[in-house]
This record gives structure tokens, C-alpha cells and sequence, in this order.
């Protein structure tokens, strides 16, 4: 059966609020969710790839191809490949919402006990399928795969290290491979990851920081992942803000007056001082200031500093009244 998704219900729908999920299936174990996007490869032999080895592994699988906006020849190649096999199931967006709401979406309609995400473009070696599922048998409630060792070009690379190296420099938290997009959840992660923009990226991160337990396995890069990758300056800006827009979900969530508070108390001091010193001018020598640029330039750093710590006191009070709806802990064992 193909799912149509609503448009209307999907814009209706606030993207960080993943719907309440269904009831697991009794006879699925793991649901595999391949979201397509714009860049994939051949669709078919992305499933032959992995249901080969997933069929080794334990052959209580559905997989979920998740359509985000792709066009009819897509659409027909993946319902062609479901009259094959009745395992895959088919969700088709009426336009591209993005890949954080194809993976929400796909977690929704989930049955299996366990969620295993895989892009549509090869990047590892299908064997390591199974020490991904074994690290969630050992009790993690996320595995992340990491391509190793890399096949890719020196630039690729080198892009690669300085990403992550800015990543664990501004959130204190290192992981090796967040371009990775195989990974392994138990269904209670998936329950409390609210994803929206580009933040599927980050998913390894997110659940650490909501307190689950994570882990990393490296696993054989695919050879097919292998080719020199160059982007335009867009795509490295945007990466640049999902940088600090995770900053400031990790860091100041909870309490944004320490961020816009110090940025504000900054710039008020900043903007103090250069008004000192232009009024130490004015009362002890003859220099008119009414018409000095200095003084524009300080007026208007006070300014955007008290509007700065304004932002941040009025961040704190709708925390505050909204405190209550929301919990900031989870519960890993409760023994009485």
C-alpha cells in the first residue's frame, strides 16, 4: 500500500514535534528508514545492498523508503522493487519537505523495535550492519557508524577534521563522523528526538545530550563513497550556522540569559567606554563630540546591548512560565 502524506498536514504540523508513534509490530524487529532526497543513488541496488545482509542478520526487518518530493521515475522504480518484496513499505511527500521531516515521518510510521537509518548513496560496507545492531544488543540506545579508515580525497578529508574539530571545540563533545548517516536507535530515542532544518546531521549528538547512552563503531567505507566531493560556499555557510545553532540548543536552551546576557553586558561595556572617553574629551578639552562618529558607534553598542540582555531576560520568563510542560531529565532505571 503506498502512503500518500497530506501537504496540508505536513505545513500544519510544527517540525519539531514528532507525533505520538504507533504501537511496535509484534512480528518487526527493525525498521530500516531510507530517506531519498536529491542526491541518491540507484534506489535498487541501495536495497539489494543491505537486505542481503540484513536477511543474515535476522529477517524481522521492514524497510521504509521515505520520498521526499522525488520524482515519478523514483517513485516507480521503489514500487516496482515492493512488488518483489513486500517487506519495503513507500511514503511519498507531495513536495520536499527535507530530509529531518522524511526521517520524522519515517520514524512515525515505524513498527520495529529498533530503527536503522541508511542514506541513499552507498558510504559503508554492508557487513558492518551487524556490529551496529550488536552495540544496540549491548544495551546502547544509539550506534553511530564511522567510515573507517577513509577512502576519500585529501580535500575531503581534510573539510572532514576541521568540521568535527569546531564541532567538539564550540559543544565539548567529540564524535568522529557526522556525515554518517547510518545509524541505530531504540524506538524511546526516536520517541524524544525532535528534528527540524538540517539537524538530522547531528542526531548522534542530540541523543547524548538528552542523556542517552551512545556509542561509535567504525566500520569499512564503501568504495562507491570514495569520490572527490566539492560543495559551493552556500553549503559551507549553512553548515557553519547549524554549527552554532547546536551551540546554543546544547549550551543555552535552558538558561539563554547567560548567552544574550553576556553578549549584551559586551557590548553595553564596549559601548560605555568608548562614550567615556568621548565625554573625557569633551570636559577636559576643547573637541566638539556632537559630530564625531565615535560617539554614534558607542550610542549604538549600549543600545543593541540593552535590546541584547532584554532578548535573554524574556528567553528566561518563557522558560520559566513553561517549565512545568516540559522535563529536563531522564530516567535510565528507577529501582525500588
Amino acid at each position: 500500500m503506498v502512503t500518500r502524506i497530506d501537504k496540508s498536514k505536513l505545513e500544519a504540523q510544527p517540525q519539531n514535534n514528532c507525533p505520538e508513534l504507533p504501537m511496535v509490530g509484534q512480528s518487526v524487529k527493525l525498521s530500516v528508514v531510507v530517506p531519498v532526497v536529491d542526491r541518491h543513488d540507484d534506489l535498487e541496488d541501495i536495497f539489494q545492498y543491505f537486505a542481503a545482509e540484513l536477511d543474515k542478520i535476522d529477517p524481522a526487518y521492514e524497510f521504509i523508503f521515505v520520498l521526499d518530493g522525488s520524482p515519478d521515475s523514483d517513485f516507480e522504480v521503489i514500487r516496482k522493487l515492493k512488488d518483489r518484496y513486500p517487506k519495503i513499505k513507500i511514503i511519498r511527500f507531495a513536495r520536499s519537505f527535507g530530509e529531518s521531516m522524511a526521517l520524522s515521518v519515517g520514524f512515525e510510521r515505524s513498527q520495529g523495535q529498533w530503527i536503522l537509518t541508511i542514506p541513499p548513496y552507498f558510504q559503508i560496507e554492508p557487513d558492518g550492519i551487524a556490529k551496529i545492531i550488536e552495540g544496540l544488543e549491548e544495551g546502547y540506545d544509539l550506534v553511530a557508524a564511522c567510515r573507517g579508515p577513509r577512502l576519500d580525497s585529501v580535500l575531503n578529508r581534510i573539510q572532514t577534521a576541521g568540521f568535527h574539530w569546531l564541532v567538539s571545540r564550540m559543544i565539548g563533545i567529540h564524535f568522529h563522523d557526522f556525515g554518517c548517516g547510518v545509524r541505530a536507535m531504540s524506538r524511546r530515542v526516536v520517541h524524544d528526538l525532535h528534528l527540524y532544518g538540517d539537524l538530522f546531521r547531528f542526531v548522534p549528538l542530540l541523543a547524548h545530550n538528552l542523556g542517552f547512552k551512545v556509542k561509535e563503531v567504525w566500520i569499512p567505507q564503501s568504495k562507491k563513497d570514495s569520490r572527490l566531493k566539492v560543495y559551493g560556499l552556500g553549503v559551507y555557510l549553512r553548515r557553519l550556522l547549524d554549527i552554532f545553532t547546536l551551540f546554543f540548543l546544547v549550551k543555552f536552551t535552558r538558561k539563554p540569559l547567560r548567552f544574550f546576557g553576556l553578549i549584551g553586558a559586551l557590548l553595553t561595556t564596549i559601548g560605555a567606554g568608548i562614550c567615556g572617553y568621548m565625554l573625557f574629551e569633551r570636559w577636559w578639552g576643547p573637541t566638539q563630540i556632537s559630530n564625531r562618529p565615535l560617539l554614534l558607534l558607542g550610542s549604538l553598542l549600549i543600545a543593541i546591548g540593552v535590546q541584547a540582555f532584554s532578548i535573554g531576560l524574556l528567553g528566561e520568563i518563557i522558560i520559566f512560565t513553561h517549565a512545568g510542560d516540559e522535563k529536563e531529565y531522564k530516567v535510565d532505571e528507577f529501582i525500588e
